[in-house]
């Protein structure tokens, strides 16, 4: 009987998929320590959006969160993080110095094996960092990035099990260092058949004692048959999840999977009675985080328009956190095409987040009006080669939108030149906002941007759904309006030329008799106090979002001149910064938002007269 290994993603996959990754430390380690008294010797722990979540929204320093996870599992269990190639982990493509610089600190802070892809299977984008990881002292998991095309397009190589084994191809070609290979499903959309065909080719063209891990999603509710197909093929490990973050958008369950091979030639040969326990505290200590239904639903539609069970959730918790959720049925449907003219990458951060910022922008906006930035970057080539040439229409929209040449160019070498990438940079940014200079501070400002800057500077805002705070908001919502603010009903009118209304105030009703045609009161008991005057409309012309989200900065005051077309306001939605625009030359009379305001579409953010 074959003794199958997993790997326990729990603590990084399994809070991207079903909290958007905005969990405490804290509420984590009681179960991590009992996991590992189970037996458990492989996690997942960080990496991902698991590093810019904790500064963005827990208060929390990623690097402490790795030292403490270490210091509770002893030096020998394995603590894996997630890359991406390039990005490492942001979505934005870093240059060579900071790519160093991510494998060396991880390092540093405990990490043994860091996985490492390219959405775009671009085997440049992992060579480079994959001899980083490798070159600090960490073993390097490259990966096969897998992804189910929809049904009914007309693509017949791009995710083939064919296509993946030449991907495989490029990687011994180049002569990449590794230490084993995984084969990764992000949207869990890859039918069970292309999972076996793609593991059992690679077996016969890896190296003897290669180890091979397969990884996917329950999202489409394919999770257990593909684990299977891939066990089958000639997988050692599998990717698994305990409950509360199990199923769903989230990984197959340890329990489920290990009842799953009940009766085969394998086992996960685990303690299950332990398991149980320890799955028991882990929900007991996730109970006060809110998870959100989508999170534990099994969506048929993922096939025909694959999102990521890690970005799943994000986005809707997002979409929650600009009153956009209502939308998230038709930006889904848009994805489809959406990765179809992008050129097939598989759709994985920080791909899967362009497509759905642009399937967003197309929902909101109007279909390829506006060729979102990273989108438009990427079917231009900015982040490497797509798998298949994107539509040109959409290129030559995404040329003249951004201002860009498509290009073929490494894009390592275009990050090298840019003077607002790298290690000099933020280094100055550091010493500018009067902060510490330090490799980790220099880490954090290169992929946390602006963000990143404000935390180091002690700017700290929670950004965690509880429980409690869901609650509330439902319980407000439902609340009578408050008493002060009038209620008119309405009696049914007799018809005797006279209508008859109840006006309520401050809960008080009052009996309104009106003549018909006239408007007139004729007798009101008791008299009822009169209304204050409406607000006068705003001066001059509006300017208004034409999508929800947060404002993140107003770049003008009132008083300003502006001409058409100047950026006036920026704003936030699906981790993409959109410029509202002057619709008209003028001066700036005034600015009806704040920074961190939630806006809706049509909302009005200033007046130009």
């Amino acid at each position: 009987m074959k003794k199958i290994r997993f790997m326990d993603v729990s603590f990084r996959d399994g809070f991207q998929s079903c909290y958007g990754a905005r969990v405490k430390t804290a509420d984590f380690i009681p179960a991590l320590e009992a996991a590992v008294q189970a037996g458990t010797d492989n996690f997942e722990i960080g990496g991902g959006a698991r590093f810019q979540s904790l500064y963005f929204y827990c208060q929390e320093d990623a690097f402490d969160m790795m030292d403490t996870a270490r210091r509770i599992v002893g030096p020998h269990i394995n603590l894996q993080t997630l890359s991406r190639g390039a990005n490492v982990v942001g979505l934005v493509s870093q240059s060579r110095d900071i790519i160093d610089l991510h494998a060396r600190m991880f390092r540093k802070h405990g990490i043994t094996t860091i996985r490492n892809f390219d959405a775009l299977m671009d085997v440049r984008n992992i060579a480079y960092s994959g001899q980083c990881i490798h070159n600090a002292g960490l073993k390097h998991q490259v990966v096969i990035a897998l992804m189910g095309l929809p049904p009914g397009l007309k693509e017949t190589y791009c995710h083939t099990p064919q296509f993946y084994l030449d991907k495989l191809r490029e990687i011994l070609d180049a002569g990449i260092p590794f230490d084993s290979v995984a084969f990764k499903d992000a949207s869990g959309a890859t039918t069970p058949v292309v999972v076996y065909e793609s593991i059992k080719g690679a077996r016969k063209m890896l190296p003897e004692g290669t180890v091979i891990e397969f990884h996917t999603h329950d999202t489409a509710g394919m999770g257990v048959a593909c684990n299977y197909a891939a066990i089958e093929g000639g997988a050692d490990i599998i990717d698994l999840a305990m409950a509360p973050v199990s199923g769903g958008t989230a990984e197959v369950d340890i329990l489920t999977m290990w009842h799953r091979l009940r009766g085969t030639d394998y086992t996960l040969d685990i303690d299950h009675e332990k398991y149980i326990e320890v799955e028991a505290l882990f929900m007991n200590q996730m109970d006060k985080y809110y998870m959100p239904p989508e999170a534990k639903e099994v969506n048929p539609l993922i096939p025909f328009s694959p999102m990521p069970g890690g970005a799943l959730t994000a986005n809707t918790q997002m979409m929650r956190d600009t009153n956009s959720l209502h939308l998230f049925p038709e930006v889904i449907r848009n994805m489809r095409e959406v990765v179809a003219k992008g050129g097939f990458g598989s759709s994985v951060t920080p791909v899967s987040q362009f497509y759905f910022q642009q399937a967003f922008a197309n929902t909101v906006q109007g279909e390829w009006k506006k060729i979102t930035d990273s989108y438009g970057k990427m079917v231009l080539g900015y982040f490497g080669r797509t798998p298949a040439e994107p539509d040109p229409e959409v290129v030559r929209l995404a040329s003249e939108q951004l201002g860009l040449q498509p290009t073929t160019e490494d894009v390592h070498d275009i990050n090298d030149r840019n003077p607002e990438l790298g290690i000099a940079y933020n280094r100055q940014l550091l010493e500018k906002a009067g902060l510490p200079v330090t490799e980790e501070n220099i880490f954090i400002s290169a992929t946390c941007g602006a963000k990143g800057i404000s935390f180091l500077k002690g700017d700290k805002p929670l950004g965690i759904r509880f429980k409690a705070d869901v609650e509330a908001e439902a319980a407000a919502k439902a609340a009578p309006k408050n008493a002060s603010s009038p209620t008119v009903s309405t009696a049914k009118p007799v018809k005797t030329g006279m209508s008859y209304y109840i006006i309520t105030v401050d809960g008080k009703s009052y009996n309104v008799s009106v003549a018909d045609g006239t408007g007139a009161v004729k007798s009101a008991a008791p008299a009822v106090p009169a209304a204050a005057a409406p607000q006068a409309a705003g001066e001059g012309t509006p300017v208004e979002t034409s999508l929800p989200g947060t404002v993140m900065a107003i770049e003008v005051e009132v008083g300003d001149t502006v001409r058409e077309g100047d950026d006036v306001v920026i704003i936030e939605a699906m981790k993409m910064e959109s410029p509202v625009k002057a619709t008209k030359s003028g001066r700036v009379v005034s600015i009806d938002v704040a920074v961190g305001d939630t806006v809706a579409t049509g909302d009005v953010l200033l007046y130009i007269a």
